[in-house]
């Protein structure tokens, strides 16, 4: 994932350095809303972070096919490259998605088994489950790196501010948990060459558990407002709404 334009000073500094006529953040959480903001994308982002590979994974569950799921999943994409480019808009989250459906394919037709589409998914969301667990532990929780992202400036800002670390590990654990519950279903089915469950668990489990995760994370907020311990960190010109995370 990746980061759009970064604000100006960050949470622990004062808005000395933010372009003039900058509104300041005054709690830890509009902080968090409007830079989670720029690293997904904003809701456009995700949809098409998610649109190809459930594109493909239906495609696959429909033909029990690899290849025509495969053009299904690449096609959706590249419909929606070409609006991105007929927009003039950056098409990361779409490149993303096609990157994501060709690991698969690359997986499935190398072992020739249907099942091995969904181990580089299962993969990753080992992967991350684990990171994310190691940073809460540590008290350097994986959002706050997120947090970071969207601010080239001086990343570790986030770090500063105590309410922001404390916040930042509750989303953590929160976003945790699609991953991990995913996995659980997953490992059994893969391991009894259950494709058809898998697929179906791949796109129940996969957004839709996100899309609940951050909505729960979206909800805790916006119905909370923890003062920055420096007040004044610079608003980005982000819309202050909650994205909702890409699979690969």
């Amino acid at each position: 994932m990746a980061g759009g334009e970064g604000v100006a000073d960050g949470a622990g500094k004062g808005a000395g350095k933010a372009a003039a006529g900058a509104v300041a953040f005054e709690t830890v959480e509009e902080v968090i809303r409007a830079q989670l903001t720029k690293v997904f994308g904003g809701r456009r982002g995700v949809l098409e972070g998610a649109v190809p590979t459930i594109a493909f994974t239906a495609g696959w569950i429909v033909t029990h096919d690899l290849k025509p799921s495969l053009y299904v999943g690449v096609g959706s994409a590249l419909v929606l490259l070409a609006a991105r480019l007929v927009q003039r808009s950056t098409p990361q989250f779409v490149l993303n998605s096609l990157v994501g459906i060709a690991i698969a394919a690359f997986f499935a037709l190398r072992s020739g088994k249907a099942q091995d589409a969904f181990l580089p998914g299962m993969l990753y969301s080992g992967g991350v489950s684990l990171v994310m667990l190691l940073s809460i532990v540590t008290r350097w929780p994986f959002v706050g790196f997120m947090i970071g992202a969207a601010n080239p400036d001086d990343p570790l800002a986030w770090r500063k501010e105590p309410a922001m670390v404390r916040v930042c590990t509750r989303l953590s654990w929160l976003l945790m948990l699609p991953a991990v519950l995913k996995l659980a279903v997953q490992i059994p089915l893969y391991l009894s060459g259950q494709v058809v469950a898998l697929g179906v668990a791949k796109i129940v489990l996969g957004w839709p558990a996100y899309v609940a995760a951050l909505g729960l994370a979206l909800l805790m907020l916006m119905r909370t407002s923890t003062p920055l311990q420096n007040a004044g960190a610079p608003r980005s010109d982000a819309p202050a709404v909650a994205p909702e995370p890409s699979e690969s």
